[in-house]
């Protein structure tokens, strides 16, 4: 009898740090078994800055994923963020090895292999090596170059690198948590995996993760992965903001967001009151909810202009005929899809 294939997503976010079971059907699919999240305390913006807190909280998302499948947890694949992380383009070129000219499966990794070979700072470490398109004997735009003849091969790749230093504490963390590592998924990386369809990225899309901390892109076209990075502000910063207009508690402030929040004041009631002192009885305030959403429209505004400037970089701004497509937390609040649409003049889902 086979023995059963499991297999465990874990994400360590700001806020919240969640793990995924799944298992592996004959079939080739995977059939999630159970899902399990527990507030992230020992991080900020993705990052670790208190191994022993971090530690206790993977620890105790891993042992109630267990309870629920009654399956042990012994690896897992790590969905890293951070602002820290960046991206940059690179190229590789070999000669093909077989004397007829076939392109083979060493071949392939040997051209790739090849593209790493650039300065990148001694502290810096790489998570992806991910090819765009080859090129064999002059002729470009080949998707996968396997079985075809040729002599000279060559390949485009984004290379995406991350801090040694915070990847080996986030290693650290989850070695001592009694996990070890499958492998390192760049977090709008394992997104897209999971919300964006192959046509999307065919035609070109923006994956938006509005994490608490930090924001996530992802950009796709022609199904290549154009440009990824990390913004380092999320929907806790709008919590924050929310706590200083109101002069309230960040509890209370996230309450306001959760319970009255929205995108922009055009969508609210100008007449509508948000009662404080039923959130918080310490609270006597009574404040009109416009100016909720005038606190979240400013952030949010802010969030997505820089976005708007990683599009600029890469010259796709407006110009992504699949759109933009939230993610995350953030992604949650009423009203973000038609304040989007707006804001980048691109269809948002």
């Amino acid at each position: 009898m086979a023995r059963e294939q499991y297999i465990v997503g874990l994400d360590i976010g700001t806020q919240t740090i969640r793990v995924v079971q799944g298992k592996v059907e004959d079939s080739g699919k995977i059939n999630i078994i159970g899902a399990s999240s527990v507030p992230a305390i020992g991080l900020r913006r993705g990052v670790i800055v208190d191994i022993d807190e971090a530690v206790s909280s993977i620890s105790a998302v891993l042992e109630r994923a267990e309870r629920m499948t009654g399956v042990p947890i012994r690896s897992a694949n790590i969905a890293v963020g951070g602002n820290h992380i960046a991206c940059i383009d690179s190229k590789g070129v070999i000669a093909v090895s077989r004397a007829d000219g076939e392109i083979s499966e060493s071949d392939v990794i040997r051209v790739i292999d090849a593209s790493q070979a650039i300065s990148i700072p001694p502290n810096r470490e790489v998570i992806h090596v991910i090819p765009k398109t080859f090129t064999l004997d002059g002729q470009s735009g080949i998707k996968d170059p396997l079985g075809m003849t040729g002599i000279r091969l060559e390949v485009e790749t984004i290379l995406i690198h991350g801090a040694t230093p915070f990847l080996k504490n986030l290693q650290k963390a989850i070695l001592q948590a009694g996990l070890e590592i499958d492998q390192l998924v760049l977090s709008p990386v394992a997104a897209s995996q999971a919300v964006l369809s192959k046509r999307q990225k065919e035609l070109g899309v923006a994956l938006v993760d509005l994490g608490a901390g930090t924001t996530s892109l992802a950009i796709y076209e022609e199904s290549n992965l154009l440009h990824t990075a990390i913004i380092p502000v999320g929907s806790q910063h709008i919590t924050n903001d929310i706590a200083i207009g109101l002069r309230c508690t960040i509890d209370t402030a996230e309450k306001v967001k959760l319970m009255f929040g929205g995108a922009s004041p055009k969508l609210m009631d100008k007449n509508a009151e948000v009662d404080l002192s039923k959130i918080d009885p310490e609270e006597i305030e009574r404040i009109p909810q416009t100016v909720v959403g005038e606190i979240i429209e400013a952030r949010l505004e802010e969030i997505f202009d820089m976005v708007s400037r990683e599009l600029k970089r890469i010259d796709r701004d407006g110009k992504l005929p699949a759109g933009i497509v939230l993610t995350g937390g953030g992604a949650a609040l009423p009203g973000v899809v038609e304040y989007a649409k707006h804001r980048f003049r691109l269809p948002v889902s």
